[in-house]
């Protein structure tokens, strides 16, 4: 089997768990890297999934490789070929299918819960999803649902939080982080969390119970991995 594509579009938002996951599936994956000038490919041959993985750009920005990124993203999906998106990920899927990525009423930055959607139970790969769970969240946007989506999840200031569309799954909040990844992100983002608001934290709240907090995100990961991977054929 060919390498999972997974696309990487600024330096510091990695596979991260993801990565850990498939190497414990004995699945192979290849890094895309965006942010070193590496070219989305033409076509996507017998590639058996796609992940797509955060950044801080806007898929409303003039840049190149967005456009050939939905391309492949519409492609994949057209084939059956599994399709991941986290944040900036879940965002490029929105768009590639229609939907659109506007300015989110607030920002969320660090450890806020979500919920899952009302209908979202029906969906029994995905029965063992919580009720709610605390996510990981660094986002100013939000993406409107695609016709013939699944809403999985939202919160309580952004309605749209994951979606899923057969093969595909969404999500506008990181599973993928692990420790490091939070410490580096609010390092290199301090700026960002100098003025604490309802829906952003601090550093030193968003650091507090970190490995407990990264065991319990990376239980609801799993349980979104599987499904996604379960469709590779």
């Amino acid at each position: 089997m060919q390498p999972i594509l997974i696309f990487r579009h600024v330096a510091c938002e990695g596979p991260g768990y993801l990565g850990e996951f498939l190497q414990r599936r004995g699945l192979s994956y290849r890094v895309i890297a965006i942010d070193e000038n590496e070219s989305v490919p033409d076509v996507l041959g017998n590639t058996p999934a796609l992940a797509f993985m955060g950044g801080s750009m806007s898929v409303n920005d003039p840049l190149p490789w967005i456009e050939r990124e939905l391309a492949l993203i519409r492609e994949a999906i057209t084939r059956g070929i599994p399709v991941l998106g986290h944040c900036l990920g879940g965002q490029l899927i929105s768009k590639a299918l229609g939907g659109t990525v506007t300015r989110n009423p607030v920002k969320e930055i660090g450890w806020l819960p979500v919920f899952r959607a009302p209908l979202s139970g029906s969906l029994t790969d995905l029965a063992d999803l919580p009720e709610s769970f605390e996510a990981f969240h660094w986002h100013g946007e939000t993406f409107s649902l695609p016709d013939s989506a699944n809403l999985l999840l939202s919160s309580e200031d952004c309605a749209h939080q994951a979606f899923s569309i057969g093969n595909t799954l969404a999500l506008q909040f990181h599973v993928e982080v692990t420790a490091e990844m939070v410490e580096e992100w609010a390092s290199l983002s301090a700026d960002e969390l100098a003025a604490p608001t309802a829906t952003i934290q601090s550093r030193s709240d968003m650091t507090k119970q970190l490995d407990t907090r990264i065991a319990q995100l990376h239980r609801v990961a799993d349980i979104f991995y599987r499904k996604w991977v379960s469709a590779i054929n």
